[in-house]
């Protein structure tokens, strides 16, 4: 018989301990750690196939059917260039977020547009009470048709899927689901086998599954990492100067990285038509270290305000502060401003932020973070109406960047239309290196 060990687990990080603690020590969660079983005898059954293997009939590739992708518009533009064009027929779709940050408000908007649009919804409140989703739903101001139930019992609720076969099923949340009726909810094994369960059945039967998820004290996605595996795609709900951004963390049917931006109203979540002008909105002019990135986050082009502040340090070792930005990125931009430049940063705190709030992953904003802090050093302001990209390398070159046509466009569109960057077709204003940057910068101030 296989040996019977027992561990324990974090249900906020995932961190495995041989012995119950107090804390956790991955992420420091109190009384977090819950029990589980390893090695514990499968459940066999006499008409299982046995290790030869004479159960498995492989298929050729070419003779699969079906292969097709069927959408179905989720009734917000915003929504809809997240997912990569709608709603996937069979899919499992992850959304997570800080709490109140807006996940049950966008997704029961999402649920009365697909009821407006004739599929059918199931609504499964795992957190609140019918009335509570009643109370929330008027002040929307949506009108009645979504299904609702507070049964959280994960085979029950696959049962239903396999008979009634709703269009879009949303689940508010994984942490409230139960895929044993003695467990207690919460705790690893109970989120990732009820999830496991509802997504093969929401698969069989050609159901959007629509899953709210918890994050952690550190912002990742609370329970096992086996469920961002087990579904199709992840999306954060994120907050930014005031709004609310959606990002695609992974998605197996469009890009991952694209984002959509909205604002939280009253009357629930409404998209922005121009993020570039909210994001620039309260943007400071004529301040030295504050200048204009055209980044592009997934396929969507921003104008985002990138700040650099440089202060004399009291410590022996200077600070390196950097938000929104890979403090690694930053840092090898700051060491080719010291080494090809001759920047004295050797004694200054440098503090290096995207105004926001917004996390930024393009490595288009290499130029930005470089004349920022150039700026804040020298205290040179940088002329209006002038937005900068382009990767920098270590020999001080400014290297290309994709979709240069669709930033320039939009830079144009922000009113931001003398655009700095790698020498191309479409930029007039093409600098081959840093220093080529700098004298055409303020080559044009002066």
């Amino acid at each position: 018989m296989p040996r019977v060990t027992v561990r324990y687990v974090c249900r906020e990080c995932g961190t495995h301990s041989a012995t119950p603690l107090g804390r956790c020590p991955g992420c420091g969660a109190w009384d977090s750690l819950d029990e589980e079983v390893l090695g514990a005898p499968p459940t066999t059954s006499p008409r299982r196939a046995g290790a030869s293997g004479r159960g498995i009939e492989p298929i050729a590739l070419e003779a699969v059917r079906d292969a097709e992708l069927v959408r179905a518009p989720s009734g917000d533009a915003e929504v809809d260039r997240v997912l990569g064009g709608g709603w996937v027929v069979g899919s499992a779709v992850l959304l997570a977020g800080e709490p109140g940050i807006g996940k049950s408000t966008l997704l029961l908007q999402l649920a009365h547009h697909a009821v407006q649009a004739g599929r059918s919804t199931l609504y499964v409140a795992g957190e609140e009470s019918l009335a509570q989703v009643r109370l929330r739903a008027e002040r929307l101001g949506l009108t009645h048709g979504v299904q609702l139930t507070r049964n959280t019992d994960a085979r029950e609720l696959a049962a239903h899927l396999r008979a009634t076969a709703p269009d879009l099923v949303i689940v508010d949340s994984i942490q409230t689901l139960l895929a044993d009726p003695d467990g207690t909810p919460g705790t690893l094994t109970q989120v990732r086998d009820g999830t496991a369960l509802l997504v093969a059945a929401a698969k069989e039967t050609g159901s959007t599954l629509v899953l709210i998820g918890h994050v952690t004290k550190q912002g990742s996605i609370a329970g096992p990492k086996v469920i961002e595996h087990v579904v199709d795609a992840t999306f954060a709900l994120e907050s930014a100067a005031g709004l609310r951004v959606l990002r695609a963390m992974k998605n197996r049917y469009g890009p991952a990285g694209e984002v959509g931006v909205f604002d939280m109203a009253h009357d629930g979540m409404i998209a922005v038509p121009n993020p570039s002008e909210a994001f620039l909105a309260e943007r400071p002019h004529g301040v030295p270290g504050s200048v204009v990135v055209a980044a592009l986050e997934g396929q969507r082009p921003l104008l985002l305000e990138v700040q650099a502040l440089a202060s004399k340090t009291p410590y022996a070792s200077p600070r390196r502060v950097v938000q929104g930005l890979e403090q690694r990125r930053v840092d090898v931009v700051l060491a080719v401003l010291e080494r090809r430049l001759d920047l004295p940063l050797a004694d200054l705190d440098i503090f290096v932020n995207v105004a926001g709030g917004l996390r930024l992953t393009d490595p288009g904003a290499d130029l930005a973070v470089a004349l920022a802090v150039y700026s804040a050093v020298t205290n040179r302001p940088l002329p209006e109406r002038t937005a900068l990209v382009g990767e920098v390398g270590l020999a001080g070159e400014i290297r290309s960047v994709g979709h240069l046509g669709r930033r320039l466009e939009e830079a144009r569109r922000a009113d931001h239309p003398y655009l700095i960057g790698p020498r191309s077709r479409e930029l007039e204003a093409g600098v081959s290196d840093l220093r080529s940057a700098i004298d055409r910068v303020w080559g044009n101030a002066s």
